[in-house]
């Protein structure tokens, strides 16, 4: 199995609960195909630059997940034609163990 990064960019009309019940959707969804969800953290509202599909705005979610890499396609076509989903990218994970994640607070680089 691998490792991956997954970042959703939900539509904020479609989903409730700031997409709590979306992300408990997928980590099922992942465990089923025999996967496992690393971490999964809610990045919360953000504005685009430029409109995307007639949205200023949108919510974020980032997953680290592994699993097999036949089933990474099925992600991708899954999710292409769910309305929830604005944008989707999946890459692989590849952060070396003693870097911080990007999504470190502020409060702890501090100590």
């Amino acid at each position: 199995m691998k490792k991956y990064e997954a970042v959703f960019i939900l539509d904020m009309r479609k989903v409730e609960d700031e997409g709590k019940a979306f992300s408990e959707e997928f980590a099922q969804m992942i465990q089923s195909w025999g996967g496992s969800v690393v971490e999964s953290n809610a990045m919360g509202r953000k504005q685009f630059a430029r409109e995307i599909r007639k949205r200023k705005a949108g919510i974020y979610w980032n997953y680290i997940f592994e699993l097999d890499p036949a089933k990474c396609k099925d992600i991708r076509e899954k999710f292409r034609l769910d309305e929830r989903v604005i944008r989707l990218l999946i890459i692989n994970f590849e952060r070396p163990e003693q870097v911080r994640s990007t999504l470190a607070t502020t409060t702890e680089i501090g100590e």
